[in-house]
């Protein structure tokens, strides 16, 4: 099961589930999900990573390699007050997901899904720089969010 941190999130947990079992994942893992504005996610974005914009959505990922989530498998990135291993930091921009959801014709729900997946799946080791890499990815995305019903 993946967690996600500070709280509980009720919208974002059943992607979370669905994506671990439709990954095959196995253990105890979460996630650090963090809201900002345009102005800091700019910041953030050009802090770390060069890039002078704001963007929807920013992955921080803590692993090297994705394996079974135990502290046995992650002795060093299992956290004993959670009880699971910390996959990383996932970074969303709300105004910008509600203006691309009105701009791609669907809920905001659907956008803010779309991102908080797409950064998950950047903290489970995947990436989208090559094209056969993008292509795994976005089926996956697909596949993920149609499972639950949130489809374009």
């Amino acid at each position: 099961m993946i967690r996600i941190l500070p709280i509980e999130n009720e919208e974002f947990s059943p992607i979370a589930n669905c994506a671990f079992d439709k990954l095959c994942l196995s253990g105890e893992a979460y996630v650090e999900l963090i809201e900002l504005n345009e102005d800091e996610i700019h910041t953030l974005n050009l802090q770390t990573r060069g890039v002078d914009r704001a963007t929807d959505v920013l992955s921080y990922p803590n692993l090297n390699e994705i394996k079974t989530f135990t502290q046995n498998n992650y002795p060093f990135d299992y956290d004993i007050e959670q009880n699971a291993v910390f996959l990383g930091s996932i970074v969303l921009c709300e105004p910008i997901a509600e203006r691309q959801a009105e701009e791609y014709g669907h809920s905001v729900l659907r956008e803010k899904s779309y991102l908080f997946l797409h950064g998950l799946l950047h903290l489970l080791g995947y990436d989208h720089e090559k094209e056969e890499d993008r292509a795994k990815m976005r089926a996956a995305e697909e596949e993920i969010l149609s499972t639950l019903g949130v489809e374009r």
